[in-house]
């Protein structure tokens, strides 16, 4: 029994784990933080199921998903953020949630209501262990997971666009003198938040399925697992992820399901009292 509490956590902190990358990503680039991050893990999701019941191929649905919810981040940030640059912090909060009420009602309007479902990307028998399954499509979860936490650990620290992201984050002012075009970081980093998002979404949608509004709990939870690992580290967006859907698992499981939701926020509140900076995070009192 420990054992599928435990598969169904790692399944479940997996997802935050992409949600939160997309977090931290925007917060070390540019210091916003993205509260509309959730609605790109919903377009991707939706957007692939929905192009795959018209008879398009699952793969080029789920790439064409992924590319369509990048394209929506960009256009986000040129047109929403980009404007409000010199805002204060409660301002771009308050955009960026606007952006989410926006993108949501949006998708309802074109999508509608109803709930989307992918097929699973190889087969829908579970798999056995020692006495506990897990269904072929959380593998691939983990998966692409633990893909995307390589590439971005290899894109920040050996490519040179990744380290102008983090000149940027670090001193705008700086990174513009040496020849940063910081205009075009800030722009990628919201499309490459908005593509992690949209694989976690993809990923899902054969498991969960996805609805218009899904994106606003696994916004919320992503945004916590950040928030504990501590907000604009990539390690503690994999801790604070896997840890969150471990602990959630583990009440679901041993308690009651009607209380996993309401997990995220007594740890995030705990983390903040006691280690306002996250497990991973460091002091820092100059962040916007």
């Amino acid at each position: 029994m420990l054992l599928q509490f435990v598969f169904s956590g790692c399944t479940l902190g997996a997802a935050y784990i992409l949600a939160a990358l997309g977090f931290s990503m925007i917060y070390n680039a540019s210091g916003v933080i993205n509260l509309a991050q959730g609605e790109f893990i919903m377009i991707g999701g939706m957007s692939a199921a929905a192009l795959s019941a018209l008879g398009i191929a699952l793969p080029m649905a789920i790439v064409a998903g992924v590319v369509i919810a990048a394209l929506i981040g960009a256009a986000v940030e040129r047109l929403a953020i980009a404007p409000t640059r010199k805002a204060d912090t409660t301002s771009i909060i308050i955009i960026t949630i606007s952006v989410s009420m926006v993108l949501r009602g949006l998708t309802e309007i074109i999508l509608g209501k109803e709930n989307h479902s992918l097929p699973p990307f190889s087969g829908d028998q579970p798999i056995d262990f020692q006495g506990a399954s897990i269904l072929p499509q959380s593998l691939w979860v983990f998966a692409l997971s633990a893909i995307i936490v390589v590439a971005l650990a290899f894109f920040f620290g050996k490519t040179r666009f990744g380290k102008s992201m983090l000149a940027t984050s670090h001193n705008r002012l700086a990174a513009q003198l040496v020849g940063v075009d910081v205009r075009k970081v800030m722009m990628s980093s919201f499309a490459l938040s908005a593509a992690i998002g949209a694989v976690g979404g993809v990923a899902l949608a054969p498991i969960t399925t996805v609805a218009y509004d899904t994106g606003v709990m696994l916004g919320l939870k992503g945004f916590v697992a950040a928030t504990l690992g501590g907000l604009g580290s990539g390690l503690g967006a994999v801790f604070g992820g896997l840890f969150l859907g471990l602990c959630e698992a583990f009440t679901a499981g041993y308690i009651s399901s009607s209380y996993k939701d309401a997990v995220p926020f007594v740890l995030v509140f705990l983390v903040l009292t006691l280690r306002p900076q996250g497990i991973f995070g460091v002091k820092s009192a100059d962040r916007v």
